[in-house]
């Protein structure tokens, strides 16, 4: 058996800039990564429509995460999680901009979890 490890703490980038996606794991079905935030938040009119279910865990920072069909978006500090149903409308709204909001996110129920396929996962 190959074993897996790894720090998820290791090399996170304390400054603004692109969002950092990294693969932590992925077999059928099934991706886990770990995604850095440094106040990012989804452009106006942009919707993640996802054909799978995804599972967040906020590890530090905080962010706020809106449903299409809610009024006001759920704040989402360390050590929060929360389940994302395939086909559940969301944008993230805002993440921490003093310090690096790291999510572990696990993303499940669909053949068709790589990352090439996630810009397709967008609608506006």
């Amino acid at each position: 058996m190959v074993e897996v490890t790894g720090n998820i703490f290791k090399h996170i980038l304390s400054e603004a800039g692109d969002e950092e996606f990294t693969e932590l794991l992925a077999e059928e079905g099934l991706r886990i990564e770990r995604i850095v935030s440094t106040g990012q938040a989804n452009p106006p009119g942009f919707w993640y429509d996802q054909a799978w279910s995804e599972w967040v865990l906020v590890l530090s920072g905080s962010a706020g995460l809106l449903f299409e069909d809610e009024p006001a978006p759920r704040e989402l500090k360390r050590g929060d999680y929360l389940l994302i149903p395939a086909g559940s409308r969301h944008r993230v709204e805002w993440t921490d901009a003093t310090e690096p909001t790291i999510w572990l996110a696990v993303h499940f129920g669909s053949s068709s979890l790589n990352r090439e396929a996630a810009p397709d996962n967008a609608s506006f």
